[in-house]
């Protein structure tokens, strides 16, 4: 191999790296505080037999932001107008952020969704009554949704938690961000508002696993 022919063969490897390098790239959904509901509790809340309304779809599919909202009350404050995510759950879930706690007066600690055993409960008022919840409330631990074939490819594993890193001004470094792996899942890594303006991310970031 001449000279010529080796540069040109490093000018092809660095385009596969860089082509790899965005193929292994996880886009960022940014996430306020919100609420899922079960259809008992949205009965209570706005009345038997509601439905609630489609907004906007979101990235996962099937889920949805509906037009509805709550307010929720802890034991020192309330935060009105908490926008509702559709379709109804088998069990009332509240995600807030984490400086919400001090607002509401109520503790809770980083969960993955559905892991809800132990969480406390907290109060949610609609137009038509109030709920009380048992439990539920959680902060959203960060996780990354994908398919099977993703993460085939980005050498993970359902239940796995890994690191995952950002550039820019702000950018860095998250530990503990958990894989969820469905069949029906988008790869999105998802992060609440909080940590996103703490790394300057946007729905337009995109971050990458660290090995």
């Amino acid at each position: 191999m001449d000279k010529y022919e080796a540069v040109i063969k490093l000018l092809m490897d660095a385009v596969k790296s860089e082509s790899g390098s965005d193929e292994l790239t996880i886009p960022v959904g940014v996430s306020n505080r919100h609420v899922h509901l079960s259809q008992e509790d949205l009965d209570t809340l706005f009345g038997n037999g509601y439905q609630l309304t489609n907004m906007k779809e979101l990235s996962q599919p099937g889920q949805y932001a509906c037009k509805e909202m709550v307010t929720v009350c802890g034991p020192k404050g309330a935060i009105e107008k908490v926008r509702i995510l559709g379709p109804v759950r088998k069990q009332t879930q509240v995600e807030i952020l984490a400086a919400d706690c001090f607002k509401l007066g109520r503790n809770t600690t980083p969960k993955m969704s559905g892991e809800l055993a132990g969480t406390p409960g907290i109060t949610l008022v609609g137009p038509k009554g109030t709920v009380e919840t048992k439990e539920g409330l959680i902060i959203a631990q960060r996780h990354i949704h994908m398919s099977p074939a993703d993460a085939l490819k980005f050498g993970v594993h359902d239940g796995e938690t890994v690191k995952i890193e950002t550039e820019g001004i702000r950018g860095g470094i998250f530990n503990n961000v958990a894989i969820r792996v469905t069949e029906t899942s988008a790869l999105e890594c998802h992060l609440d508002t909080e940590e996103a303006n703490a790394m300057g991310l946007s729905g337009s970031s995109k971050v990458t696993i660290v090995k």
